[in-house]
């Protein structure tokens, strides 16, 4: 289809649809977080519920992304991406007004449903519609822009929960996804890949599915029932075995939703290894940022969220800069050196101990998530435009569903397996430490119950004020201990994703001649 320039009308239609759509997927996983305790009094709501709540809405994305994705292809991105928009409304709406946790995880799927659509039909509405020249610069204004939505979600989610209007979050989705309904039917031509047949991919989409589902539900239990439980097995062995015939399937399909030969590109395979290695490094070390920032340093949940106002900063500033610098100079150096500094980022952040909260926040988180942002905003735009230019126009949304699937599937990696560890290795500290005070055997049991929460464990109730104030302060070392191991081991996830682009990704690869 013919492409437009990305200062034209056409151009900045696209760039604003896409971009205001995109937000309203991008900031459910961030400003929610920062309401659970708000929405928990509300609805009286356990911890396994804030679990399910969180990660409801991450099955269903994870597992339906890559369809989502060649729908668009095949179907028409624009068409697909407004189905998107109008499922992921019809399902915020219904999570504001859910009386209670049941219903309100069954509306979370229906929001992954919706932004399993819409994601990957963004970028590929972008990539497929605006000149090959400015596609690295317009893939860095999506970034840019989508990133620091997400990133200010913590301080709007924060400002919300400490009124109590958790609900909000959600219904903040509606005008936003109206607006960019609209200007999408109004104003944006249909985009499709017109050279190939039009039949979908059903069976390759039922076991994808299915396989995503099933890995993604047994990484999530892991916390709860352990390794070795066979909920745990059974679930991931099914979804590897599925796996494994899904390629079988793509392998012998006429019509593949995930045709096998994009990953000959070495530069496509390099880029989507550097993706899931990154982002399950970034997740794990926001999540125990985050928790240790409010559970432990004593931060309000506001003020929580403004910690990252310096990442917002850094994203605005220099995420369009750096897609200008990749399209310019290619992608390979930047995106070797973006995720080492966030490895940097991640392992400062690791160091810090007890602080005396937010007075002392510009000597000890702030040197960290400044040089976090920064590998963050010298990566994210290089990276998604790598991803779409490594592959051949039609194959965009299919590339775009690929890599935001795995995306997805890293942080449920990260949150899960981490998450198990380091409850793990909190209890492990906990056992040590309550050995130097006389308890009996039924207190200890009482102290140790409180492990899986964490930096939110309680001091028993019945236990007088000094053995309280002794086991508070247990819990926070045991915690900060928990924090500085996790952040290590998300920084070695960052160093590795960057050691990939050093071996896979070549400026020379990413030229049209040479995609598949």
């Amino acid at each position: 289809m013919a492409t437009v320039a990305l200062n034209s009308p056409a151009g900045k239609w696209i760039m604003v649809s896409s971009i205001m759509a995109s937000a309203m997927a991008f900031i459910d996983g961030t400003a929610l977080n920062v309401v659970l305790p708000a929405l928990q009094q509300s609805l009286m709501a356990t911890g396994t519920d804030l679990f399910w709540i969180l990660n409801a809405y991450l099955v269903m994305l994870a597992s339906l992304i890559m369809i989502g994705g060649s729908l668009g292809d095949k179907l028409g991105r624009k068409k697909i991406f407004m189905t998107g928009i109008f499922i992921f409304m019809v399902g915020s709406a219904a999570c504001g007004l859910t009386p209670g946790v049941t219903l309100l995880i069954l509306f979370r799927m229906l929001q992954g449903i919706g932004g399993a659509l819409m994601i990957p039909g963004s970028l590929s509405l972008i990539s497929s519609s605006i000149h090959e020249k400015e596609r690295g610069k317009a893939i860095g204004t999506w970034s840019a822009f989508t990133t620091v939505v997400t990133l200010g979600g913590p301080i709007l989610g924060g400002a919300f929960g400490d009124a109590g209007l958790w609900r909000y979050i959600f219904f903040i989705n509606l005008p936003i996804g109206l607006a960019a309904f609209i200007i999408l039917w109004l104003k944006v031509k249909e985009s499709r890949d017109e050279d190939s047949d039009h039949t979908l991919d059903y069976p390759g989409a039922i076991v994808i599915a299915l396989s995503l589902a099933s890995l993604t539900f047994g990484f999530l239990r892991v916390p709860a029932v352990g390794l070795n439980n066979w909920q745990v097995y059974s679930t991931l062995s099914a979804g590897g075995l599925l796996l494994l015939a899904f390629i079988f399937i793509e392998n012998k399909s006429k019509h593949p939703m995930m045709p096998l030969k994009l990953f000959t590109n070495l530069t496509f395979t390099g880029v989507n290894l550097l993706t899931f290695f990154l982002y399950a490094g970034l997740s794990a070390g926001m999540l125990f940022l985050s928790l240790n920032l409010v559970q432990v340093q004593g931060y309000s949940q506001l003020q929580s969220g403004l910690t990252f106002l310096p990442f917002t900063l850094l994203m605005i500033s220099i995420a369009r800069l750096s897609g200008g610098l990749a399209d310019k100079y290619g992608p390979r150096l930047l995106l070797i050196v973006g995720p080492a500094a966030v490895g940097v980022g991640l392992l400062i952040l690791s160091f810090i101990k007890q602080t005396n909260g937010p007075a002392d926040y510009w000597t000890t988180f702030f040197p960290g998530i400044l040089v976090l942002g920064a590998g963050m905003s010298f990566t994210v735009s290089p990276l998604t435009a790598t991803v779409m230019g490594s592959v051949s126009d039609h194959f965009s949304g299919t590339a775009s569903g690929v890599n935001n699937a795995l995306t997805r599937i890293s942080n449920v990696f990260a949150n899960a397996i981490l998450g198990a560890v380091a409850v793990l290795l909190f209890t492990g500290s906990l056992e040590q430490q309550i050995q130097h005070i006389p308890l009996n055997s039924k207190q200890k049991q009482m102290v140790m119950a409180q492990a899986p929460n964490l930096g939110d464990a309680k001091a028993p109730a019945a236990f007088n004020r000094h053995d309280q104030a002794v086991i508070k302060q247990f819990y926070h070392v045991g915690f900060i201990t928990v924090y500085t191991r996790v952040m290590q081991l998300a920084a070695g996830f960052a160093f590795f994703g960057a050691l990939m682009s050093f071996l896979f990704i070549h400026n020379n690869t990413i030229k049209k001649e040479n995609k598949p």
